[in-house]
């Protein structure tokens, strides 16, 4: 079997493929027109399509691009000093603009990685535009915003349906390429499950469909029976089990791993907890936007809800 990853395998290269609010495609698809692209910064929940456009938006322009992971803070100083310096000040070989895709920016340090690119980004703005990719644009400096093009993927209520019926489409035909047979409704409900992350879609697809067939087994055995391991442990105040937990699962997007926390309220926790339970996790769901480790914040929750909370 192709070991190839599906969100990379069929990842579009074309905004016109882009899964995108009508309105947001069609400003891209301007700049691709034009063929002038600015500095951006691209800001929206994961999974739900930004890397992928600043990718087809250099594919399409025939730009020469650089992609660099912002949240790799330990090296992060000496990559700016370094790698992007030497990228953004040498001539494209194509004669076109050269582009830095900074993905994650917002884990970049406020107080030495973002204040330097200021100048990197107006010394080289000749030859060479960034793009910045990041879930929270709260945690990106000032300057760094008044120095690009800010696009918000954020998705409103009446452009849900057109859109969750593009990715179905979408992963009926990534599925049928695969050989894989899968129930339409079961498709359907997926997408509901983790609207707006359609990597998180194609990525749960991927997994389940070693079997050769997606049913309703995917929606049974998917982050609702890890989740039980949680609660166990929680229970049971099972400090290093929640915490082995969390290791391993924090990866899959903490923004959500609250969400399902506080989604499992009525089904977890006895009732007299639920609101103390609630103003934790509002407090540390907030305090993930700042934090420089996620695993901390989230332990540091979880530890909370084990010691203040009972369980059904």
């Amino acid at each position: 079997m192709n070991n190839t990853l599906w969100v990379e395998k069929f990842r579009p290269t074309k905004i016109e493929d882009c899964i995108l609010p009508e309105e947001i495609k069609t400003m891209f698809q301007s700049i691709v027109d034009s063929r002038e692209i600015p500095n951006l910064l691209l800001t929206g929940s994961p999974g739900i399509g930004k890397t992928t456009v600043a990718k087809a938006l250099c594919n399409q322009l025939d730009c020469d691009w650089l992609m660099i992971n912002g949240s790799d803070e330990g090296r992060m100083i000496d990559t700016l000093r370094t790698t992007v310096v030497n990228y953004a000040s040498t001539v494209s070989l194509s004669g076109g603009k050269k582009v830095i895709i900074i993905d994650e920016a917002d884990y970049m340090n406020k107080d030495s990685v973002q204040p330097a690119l200021r100048g990197v980004i107006e010394e080289f703005s000749k030859n060479c535009r960034f793009i910045f990719t990041c879930n929270f644009k709260n945690r990106i400096i000032p300057a760094l915003h008044s120095r690009c093009s800010v696009v918000d993927f954020t998705i409103n209520k009446d452009d849900k349906p057109h859109l969750g019926m593009e990715m179905l489409d979408n992963i009926k035909r990534i599925l049928d390429e695969e050989g894989v047979k899968y129930d339409g409704r079961v498709l359907a409900d997926l997408i509901l499950k983790y609207f707006p992350d359609f990597r998180r879609v194609i990525n749960e697809l991927q997994k389940y469909s070693l079997n050769g067939i997606i049913d309703d087994g995917i929606l049974k055995q998917s982050s609702d029976e890890n989740f039980n391991e949680l609660f166990i442990s929680l229970k049971g105040k099972d400090f290093s089990g929640m915490r082995k937990w969390v290791a391993q699962n924090i990866d899959n997007d903490h923004v959500r791993l609250y969400r399902q926390i506080y989604d499992t309220l009525n089904n977890r926790f006895e009732k007299k907890s639920i609101p103390q339970a609630v103003l934790l996790i509002a407090d540390y769901s907030y305090k993930s936007a700042f934090v420089a480790d996620q695993e901390v914040n989230m332990v540091a929750c979880l530890t909370e809800l084990m010691m203040d909370c009972d369980f059904i």
